[in-house]
């Protein structure tokens, strides 16, 4: 899991030392300001968040502080989806229900939700304590990051026009690209969420990620360098990447134990047996 437990953290890092260079919340990722024209003291918020974000992600880090990290990581995660619910809510009563504002909306609120789940896992991993288990951290994080895929893909379907112009100019068929991206993240989706191929589906998405960042999120950022909505959408980006990982690799670890301990218990079911056995003759 340290891959994506390196990704997932230093990404925290790298949102928390964003705000603090911009004096602002990165705006794609954290719609706090959007909320509200004018928030008083809203840079000293912003500067509060990062130090916040920065502190949670050198903890996960460090497995000492692990727990404590993870924890405060899902806070403020937490804290952003729920500005973008308090958004989609504000939206829809303004506007109606218009399919490119809910999908809009749902794609954000979806990319929010997506890095909570990460910290919940890495929380129940490193607790010392059974208030929540093994096992109900799983089914949390397989919903957390299996319905936003599915949300992702929706929008990229019917989005496909504009996705097909974050294609890079010398791929041909930008559309049909954006199409096969938006099945790709449906299928991923549905595979996590049913718990069928679910690892292979998260290293895969993972991979496409991955394959995004090169191709997709790192090139405008030459263009761009003063954009703090370029540099966070790279950044949110790797955070994602961790994100699957460390859920594929926590799935993967609990199959592995579960396996183990199943093979324990028919060793001593044998042996209890072989026992009675021998006592009856």
């Amino acid at each position: 899991m340290k891959i994506g437990v390196y990704m997932y953290g230093l990404a925290t890092v790298a949102f928390g030392i964003l705000d603090l260079i911009w004096g602002q919340f990165e705006g794609s990722h954290q719609p706090i300001q959007s909320l509200v024209a004018h928030i008083p003291g809203q840079q000293f918020l912003a500067y509060i968040a990062a130090v916040w974000m920065i502190a949670a992600g050198l903890g996960i880090l460090w497995r000492r502080s692990a727990q404590v990290g993870a924890a405060a990581s899902g806070i403020i995660y937490t804290i952003f989806a729920a500005c973008w619910l308090v958004r989609f809510f504000n939206a829809i009563h303004a506007n109606g229900w218009r399919v490119n504002i809910v999908f809009g909306l749902l794609f954000s609120l979806s990319e929010a939700v997506f890095l909570i789940a990460p910290a919940g896992i890495l929380y129940v991993s490193s607790a010392t304590d059974n208030l929540v288990s093994e096992e109900q951290a799983a089914a949390f994080a397989r919903w957390m990051l299996g319905l936003p895929p599915i949300f992702f893909g929706l929008a990229h379907l019917l989005g496909m026009r504009f996705f097909a112009t974050l294609v890079p100019h010398w791929l041909p068929f930008g559309v049909a690209w954006a199409g096969l991206t938006g099945i790709a993240f449906i299928l991923a989706g549905i595979a996590i969420c049913l718990g069928k191929l679910d690892v292979l589906a998260a290293r895969l998405l993972a991979l496409m990620l991955l394959a995004f960042e090169f191709l997709v999120e790192i090139p405008p950022i030459f263009s761009r360098l003063h954009s703090e909505e370029t540099w966070g959408a790279a950044v949110y980006n790797l955070a994602a990447i961790g994100a699957l990982w460390i859920f594929a690799e926590f799935v993967v670890s609990r199959r592995q134990a579960d396996s183990r301990e199943a093979a324990r218990d028919e060793h001593r079911d044998l042996a209890h047996r072989a026992e009675s056995l021998a006592t009856g003759s």
